[in-house]
């Protein structure tokens, strides 16, 4: 199994930057980064200083249930390439994060939740997604549970 990183869809991120709804039903706000610690959850990079970003609410989750979170997120302005791959992405840069498991039917595989130091999130997504039961991981802020990306096997 390869770990993989995944960004939100591109599709979703060209809807949000073209000023599509988010998942309130209302446009994106556009701000001007400040350079402290804007990850961009499309490209997977920092939004640097003096660029422009949208902030919006985001349901990472294909269908309306009770385990479907909504937050925050912000995206650059701008169009960008899409992130990912098997190297931990840029946008990892706080000292841990929150690592979930979820399963096909996209709700929590209780058990699974945890706060892990950065170094380690790929050998802990990779023991999560060892597991029958558990079809992706999210990566979310250990201070504000943000959604940051999701991890999948390839």
């Amino acid at each position: 199994m390869t770990l993989r990183f995944h960004p939100i869809p591109t599709a979703t991120a060209r809807a949000y930057q073209a000023g599509g709804p988010d998942a309130y039903g209302m446009p994106p706000e556009r701000r001007i980064s400040d350079g402290g610690g804007n990850p961009c959850r499309h490209c997977l990079r920092m939004i640097p200083e003096g660029a422009g970003m949208l902030v919006l609410a985001h349901r990472p989750f294909g269908a309306l249930q009770p385990y479907a979170e909504t937050g925050p997120i912000f995206l650059c302005a701008e169009a960008c390439a899409a992130g990912g791959g098997a190297e931990m992405p840029e946008i990892l840069a706080s000292s841990d994060y929150i690592l979930r498991g979820y399963g096909a039917d996209e709700r929590i595989v209780y058990g699974t939740g945890g706060v892990v130091a950065t170094a380690l999130i790929p050998a802990r997504a990779a023991e999560l997604l060892a597991r029958e039961d558990v079809a992706f991981v999210h990566v979310r802020s250990a201070r504000n549970n943000c959604y940051q990306l999701r991890c999948g096997r390839d």
